[in-house]
């Protein structure tokens, strides 16, 4: 396999809400991130993989995009991204664009017109449907959101406001393109495609993840974008295996760098069950998952490691000691992490040793996932005391609250109310 940067990299992920912020509005903002890229360099890091900072209303926090093509007021402006780029890049330092492409914000301009009227030109850019069938959001309930105006179902595999887009529909798809081809002129290091095994879906077969199509999809995508320019695409895949793994990220294909697979992120969840089932970790299946997969990708494709992101609960918490050994923990999976093959990837404050923030009440809750499965479970019969042990386990704020960055008020992440 050819040489390439990225195969020798170590991939910082930021994510801006959380980071630093400078204006004391309690956001972190990309004036913030440029304040600290003199740290990163320092830190020894080759790119950083950025969580979305497009417009968004922020239903989910970023990843419902309403113009992929402009920057959230509360993160700055073009031309403080455009510095950004300049910036790192001149520090050695590439910036990876978090992008969300199977679905959109509800706010969108295409989904404003698609649910207006069956003949807007931008109806077929989503998925519509007369009746909906079984299919279920991952956030819980349907999958299916009736609008009146055109007597149709959406399909939203995500929050009722997060449409998903028709990739069947190739004007939609070269729309898409385009909009990624504005971000790679501008000198980005690459991307990280969100729920990428999700585009290939067919609906109408209760196909969501590694639908038919999807390679296909991605093939034509490295073409008409990346495939032209000297960058990485990691794209999340939650389902899947070794064998899946090597069809996104043989370099032949053509399609991805390497992808995120999520089988050592599991294993402390019940079999068939959903990610608030708990159960213990077993060491020894940990250990055999990696070598499966140091074995099988080993020469003919390539893989991430990590233990954190924006999703998940602090590593340290989960499967170490938070408390007496919380620097011998982090030690220790730093270096089960880093002496394996594959492009590993830090999340900000994993370097310092960050731990979960444990809540008592769902009111001190804002993640839309805890917050929906928390109201849903009740309604079945489940104990508040055992809900909420399951969002101190598992729940996504234990990786967004604010970045730690000296023993001031709010760690020094913000002068005013985070």
């Amino acid at each position: 396999m050819k040489n390439k940067w990225w195969k020798s990299a170590v991939i910082y992920q930021i994510y801006p809400r959380s980071f630093q912020d400078t204006n004391g509005d309690g956001i972190g903002d990309i004036p913030g991130i440029l304040s600290r890229l003199d740290y990163l360099e320092k830190l020894g890091i080759n790119a950083i993989w950025l969580s979305p900072v497009y417009e968004s209303p922020n239903d989910d926090n970023g990843y419902d995009i309403s113009d992929y093509r402009k920057i959230g007021a509360e993160y700055g402006t073009m031309a403080d991204m455009d510095l950004l780029i300049k910036e790192a890049r001149q520090r050695g330092i590439r910036v990876i664009m978090d992008l969300v492409i199977n679905h959109t914000s509800d706010r969108h301009p295409w989904f404003q017109s698609a649910k207006k009227s069956v003949t807007s030109p931008y109806h077929d850019y989503y998925v519509w449907r007369k009746e909906p069938n079984g299919l279920e959001s991952n956030f819980g309930g349907s999958a299916w959101t009736y609008v009146p105006e055109v007597n149709q179902y959406y399909l939203h595999l995500h929050s009722k406001k997060q449409p998903d887009l028709n990739w069947q529909n190739p004007k939609m798809r070269q729309a898409i393109y385009d909009m990624m081809n504005f971000w790679l002129e501008k000198g980005i290091g690459g991307f990280r495609l969100d729920v990428i095994d999700l585009i290939g879906k067919q609906p109408e077969q209760s196909i969501t993840k590694n639908g038919p199509l999807l390679h296909d999809l991605l093939q034509e995508m490295y073409q008409k974008t990346f495939g032209h320019y000297g960058v990485v695409t990691v794209g999340e895949t939650w389902g899947a295996t070794p064998k899946i793994a090597q069809l996104y990220s043989k370099e032949e294909r053509k399609e991805l760098s390497m992808v995120f697979q999520f089988e050592h992120i599991n294993l402390d969840k019940q079999n068939g069950k959903r990610k608030w089932d708990l159960k213990d970790l077993d060491p020894q299946e940990l250990h055999r998952t990696f070598s499966k997969w140091q074995i099988e990708l080993g020469g003919c494709g390539w893989n991430s490691l990590f233990w954190n992101n924006h999703d998940l609960p602090r590593i340290i918490s989960r499967w170490g000691d938070d408390q007496e050994y919380r620097t011998i923990s982090g030690k220790m999976l730093a270096i089960y992490l880093h002496f394996m093959q594959g492009t590993p990837y830090i999340y900000q404050g994993e370097e310092i040793g960050m731990i979960n923030y444990p809540v008592k009440s769902i009111d001190e809750v804002d993640d839309i996932e805890s917050q929906r499965m928390y109201a849903e479970r009740i309604k079945k019969g489940y104990s508040k005391e055992e809900l909420i042990h399951s969002i101190n386990w598992k729940g996504r704020d234990n990786a967004r609250h604010p970045m730690q960055w000296n023993n001031h008020k709010n760690g020094g992440f913000t002068e005013g109310t985070p």
